[in-house]
């Protein structure tokens, strides 16, 4: 609800502090007076664009603040905005618009976007007048808007179409992916039948690789050995020598007793070369391979390197890659049994939502014929006896089927005997559609909406039981939100729990517009102007009395 309004510096107004409660409030003033400046002012803090000419001629910028009683939801929408607001806090929105161009707006203090009131505002305050084409002029609200007067939540439909959706997105998933196996088929067959073929082991090419290092370090090892046993033995090895002079030794040291310890020492030669000799035979047969295990070694170490390059992996990660692709293989066998699978569970899941949104329907059409009987009650009062309301409950094509259901709904009107029905706010004209949207407005007021309503001259051309019926049905709009009305009609202007004048004064320099609210010796005098022009009889004040007495 909307509780206060400031403004500075708009248009004719220089500085205006209003405040508004509960109930039917009416603004009232002569034609010329500035009553569309109040409108435009509150417009301007809800988001609406923010023309330069509406800063007051002289000033530096234009100030509007509209404080409200916030409801929870739009709590909701400032903190998923990233702004704060303390629970039982007024809402207090302020757009500045400066004289040179350039626009700011804020939320409690914190700045925020032109956007963010404008959604603000939808959530608060509808505004409907003659060319309003918001509000329930737009075909897209109308389903919710007669949802909410059925008492039908979509809730159950929503949720068989989210198990539909989902069952779908599972089955185009697997034919997705089967449609991709299947292409993929030869060459899976023939990349399974090579790994298999080959068989690699995790671990295997580093095995591989450091036994053909150990081979091949041992052919050199083993070429060395070669050249020290020749050394050793042979005709002309150390070896050989040593045991040649170790018997001329043994032959002339019994002739010579001093060579014994000569002869002990070759002897100890003998024999340690003889222990080296045997020691290199050892090591020799330890290094002895066969030259085919190298072979292959080195031809099975190139193949896993080979493989691994083909399938862009580590010689590691081919087994890994076998059984993967082998398993598709097998996904892919089974692929058939488990889309019949799927395929059964989005039938299931179709036929539940089909069976949700066919009841929906129903009680949408129900509610429709209950509505459009509502609605025609309510025109003959206010001269629209010739016009025909109905709300159009039409099937949707498949494709636009969704979770609000099957349905296309939408408000219809025919203004005259005979004619099409059409849109609202294609058919009638600027009076009329004032009218029908009052007549909506009550036939739904116990289904809500925003919690501000104004209507801008709704009772514009017609007056004596026409605008007296407008009063009433205004009056009784507003035991269920906060109404506010622009009117030239004194039948409407009395049924107003609140009253504020709006007025144009001028100091011979500057023309100024001020708005005042009225007690009820000024009330009943504003409401005899109205009855009788600019000479305001006696008359025109017994009949604003009773007027008031309602």
């Amino acid at each position: 609800m909307l509780t206060a309004l400031s403004i500075r510096d708009v248009v004719l107004i220089e500085a205006l502090e209003l405040e508004f409660g509960a109930g039917l409030g009416v603004l009232t003033g002569e034609t010329g007076a500035g009553k569309s400046i109040l409108l435009d002012a509150l417009g301007l803090a809800l988001g609406r664009r923010g023309e330069t000419s509406l800063v007051r001629a002289g000033a530096a910028q234009a100030v509007v603040t509209a404080t409200f009683d916030a409801p929870a939801t739009v709590a909701d929408l400032l903190t998923g905005n990233g702004l704060e607001i303390e629970a039982g806090e007024p809402l207090i929105v302020r757009r500045i618009v400066k004289a040179d161009g350039g626009s700011r707006a804020f939320v409690n203090d914190q700045p925020a976007s032109a956007a963010l009131l404008r959604e603000i505002g939808a959530m608060l305050v509808e505004i409907h007048g003659q060319h309003d084409d918001r509000g329930l002029l737009a075909a897209t609200g109308h389903r919710a808007l007669l949802d909410a007067y059925a008492k039908s939540g979509t809730r159950e439909v929503a949720q068989a179409h989210a198990a539909w959706r989902a069952a779908q997105g599972a089955l185009d998933e697997a034919r997705d992916g089967i449609a991709a196996a299947q292409r993929d088929r030869d060459w899976l067959e023939h990349a399974v039948g090579e790994l298999t073929a080959l068989a690699p082991e995790p671990g295997e090419e580093e095995a591989l690789a450091e036994r053909r290092r150990t081979m091949q370090r041992a052919e050199k090892i083993a070429d060395d050995l070669n050249a020290v046993t020749a050394h050793l033995e042979g005709s002309g090895g150390a070896l050989t020598h040593l045991r040649q002079a170790a018997r001329v030794l043994e032959r002339i040291a019994e002739d010579h007793p001093a060579l014994g310890e000569a002869l002990a020492a070759v002897d100890r030669a003998v024999i340690e070369g003889a222990v080296a000799e045997e020691k290199l035979r050892d090591a020799a047969i330890a290094l002895m391979h066969d030259p085919r295990a190298l072979e292959e070694d080195e031809e099975r170490l190139f193949e896993l390197r080979a493989m691994a390059r083909k399938h862009r992996v580590q010689p590691d990660d081919l087994a890994a890659l076998s059984d993967d692709l082998r398993g598709r293989l097998e996904r892919l066998d089974a692929g058939e049994q488990g889309l019949a699978g799927l395929e059964a569970r989005v039938v299931a899941a179709r036929t539940a939502y089909e069976a949700a949104a066919a009841a929906l329907s129903a009680i949408r059409r129900d509610a429709a014929t209950r509505l459009d009987a509502a609605v025609a009650g309510e025109l003959a009062p206010l001269k629209l006896d010739a016009a025909r309301f109905r709300t159009v409950v039409a099937p949707l094509d498949e494709r636009d089927w969704s979770a609000a259901g099957r349905d296309r709904v939408e408000f219809e009107i025919a203004t005259n005997p005979g004619a099409p029905f059409g849109p609202l706010a294609k058919i009638a004209s600027g009076g009329e559609l004032s009218r029908f949207i009052l007549a909506l407005k009550v036939a739904l007021a116990e289904e809500g909406g925003a919690a501000t309503m104004i209507f801008d001259e709704i009772d514009r051309g017609v007056g004596g039981a026409v605008a007296s019926a407008i009063g009433e049905r205004l009056a009784r709009l507003a035991t269920a939100t906060q109404l506010l009305v622009v009117t030239h009609s004194p039948q409407v202007a009395a049924r107003g729990a609140a009253h504020l004048l709006i007025a144009k004064s001028s100091d011979g320099t500057v023309t100024r517009t001020g708005v005042r609210p009225l007690d009820t010796a000024e009330r009943r005098e504003e409401i005899a102007r109205m009855l009788s022009g600019a000479t305001v009889t006696d008359e025109a004040r017994a009949q604003a009395e009773r007027l008031l007495a309602g």
